[in-house]
């Protein structure tokens, strides 16, 4: 269901973009792409020169390489438009420190600590903050959600949909059901 029409006349003055690719290498490890594009839809002035309307201002990338334990093995960002050339675009290395670092676990407080402040781009932080959730989807790609292997399945107790105790679990993951919730 689409949000309900405004009830007031609007303009709208920008559109944020952003994408997330993931990807099944030959190797066997998995790429997880994402990309950030923000644009105006009129021209903007900047203190760096004028970005026409649809001309990016922000287009940004990240990649980073996971094995099946959703460890970072390789990561790489990039920056093709930017509101500041030649400065903006210099703390793309620094992202290589995501490299060892968990997706699931303490991934996002890692990011948050490594890129605090002026350590850091916003939105290179920032994409990197949804690369769990597509790195989860992109596995998903390969495994069914209700494989009987024993294994509780990964997404159950990550939501408020797949709570243990939820008619959802009862549902469509019965083995996995912990009943009515206590209380």
């Amino acid at each position: 269901m689409p949000l309900p029409p405004p009830s007031v006349q609007r303009t709208r003055m920008h559109l944020r973009s952003v994408q997330l690719d993931g990807y099944k290498r030959v190797d066997g490890c998995w790429d997880i792409e994402a990309r950030l594009i923000d644009v105006k839809d009129h021209d903007y002035p900047l203190s760096s020169g004028l970005r026409k309307r649809g001309e990016s201002v922000h287009d940004m990338w990240v990649r980073v390489t996971i094995d099946h334990q959703m460890t970072i093995l390789d990561a790489i960002a990039c920056t093709d438009a930017m509101p500041y050339v030649d400065y903006c675009d210099q703390i793309a290395p620094a992202y290589a420190q995501v490299v060892g670092l968990n997706l699931f676990h303490g991934f996002r407080t890692a990011v948050k600590t490594l890129f605090r402040g002026t350590r850091g781009c916003s939105h290179l932080s920032e994409l990197l903050m949804f690369l769990p959730t597509a790195a989860l989807q992109t596995f998903a790609s390969d495994v069914r959600d209700n494989d009987d292997s024993g294994q509780k399945p990964y997404q159950l107790d990550r939501c408020h949909a797949l709570e243990s105790h939820s008619d959802a679990v009862r549902r469509f993951y019965p083995r996995w059901y912990r009943g009515q919730k206590p209380g």
